[in-house]
């Protein structure tokens, strides 16, 4: 598989394009900003009264309602969260699109399971960094990048003399992607690997192995600060390790008894259940099945903070003990809080 770097694009290409950013939460303030900094000519669209307004404004850029700010855009990178996007493209968006306008996205959720379906000419691409906005953000203004996918859709008319793959590389380069690499999927592979991922192993089944973990400790009578040392707090140490140089980059790190441990009981925690409850996971993913128990959560609410499932399931993580326990020990970590990635006043 190639994987494009810097001197494969073209930055020009999306330098001479007015782009228009949907949406200022965590990917699109990091868009908004990067491709600004890179020179783009960029305006971010929002609700009227969006929060997030001022924030934008402040940090130098062009804020638009969404009707607005569409009309005379050369690509529309749709930012806004997945379970918006559908109602925002069909009431705002669709009727304003330049009819040569390039549509792009960070996610393929709706247009794999065809929530949003554009004009057959409009070209359709997806920039998708792989990491959450605010790293996306904060290792470009660190002079690198997140490693990034790109993908085409659609390859319908433009007038810009460049094909949608060219496009879509311009932009990651701009976005920084292209200083760690971009490899090309489909939106299809894209959206599907992306949900398993998610919700099998790099949060769903972390965050549960996490406080099982912890709660087998604590229910045995060791403390809950030890609990959480040895269960939370000790698993960014194991996957920096893993993340620099792989599964046998951490074995060689650790100790010879943590690396025996981890041969001899890991496929205990992790059994062939497991594993048929991962393939339960990806069929429910490809079906659309969880595309749209998602949605129909999120149509029950009346505001933008998630349907009942997750605010239930929010509030269970808030009271759960190892989040009052870890609350109190980071208080203690100085080295913490000395620059954080979020900072919910800015971004």
């Amino acid at each position: 598989m190639k994987i494009f770097y810097d001197e494969d694009a073209d930055i020009s290409i999306i330098q001479q394009l007015k782009v228009t950013i949907v949406g200022y939460g965590s990917q699109g303030h990091a868009h908004a900003n990067n491709l600004h900094e890179s020179g783009v000519d960029v305006t971010v669209a929002l609700r009227e009264h969006s929060t997030s307004w001022k924030k934008a404004q402040e940090a130098g850029l062009k804020v638009a309602k969404v009707s607005n700010a569409i009309g005379g855009a050369d690509l529309v990178m749709i930012l806004a969260p997945d379970e918006f996007q559908q109602g925002l493209y069909e009431s705002e968006i669709k009727a304003n699109l330049k009819e040569n306008a390039v549509l792009a996205f960070a996610h393929g959720f709706n247009i794999h399971f065809k929530k949003i379906v554009p004009e057959e000419k409009t070209s359709v691409i997806m920039i998708a960094p792989k990491g959450p906005g605010h790293t996306v953000r904060s290792t470009y203004i660190n002079g690198g990048g997140v490693p990034s996918l790109i993908a085409i859709y659609q390859d319908g008319d433009n007038p810009y003399n460049h094909s949608a793959r060219d496009i879509a590389l311009s932009y990651a380069m701009a976005n920084g992607g292209t200083r760690a690499g971009v490899l090309e999927t489909t939106f299809k592979e894209e959206t599907e690997t992306d949900l398993f991922g998610e919700q099998a192993v790099l949060c769903g089944g972390m965050t549960a192995l996490i406080k099982a973990g912890y709660e087998t400790l604590v229910e045995a009578g060791y403390s809950p600060e030890m609990a959480y040392f040895e269960c939370l707090h000790e698993t960014k140490l194991i996957v920096d390790l893993i993340h620099e140089g792989g599964i046998a980059n951490m074995h060689y790190s650790i100790s010879n008894t943590a690396e025996f441990g981890d041969y001899i009981s890991g496929p205990k925690v992790i059994t062939n259940d497991t594993k048929e409850a991962m393939k339960e996971i990806l069929s429910r993913i490809q079906t659309g099945e969880f595309a749209d128990n998602f949605l129909n959560d999120c149509r029950q609410s009346n505001d933008a903070t998630g349907g009942p499932i997750m605010k239930k399931m929010r509030k269970n993580t808030a009271s759960h003990s190892i989040e009052e326990v870890g609350a109190e020990l980071r208080s203690k970590m100085k080295f913490l809080n000395s620059e954080r990635l979020v900072n919910k006043d800015k971004n």
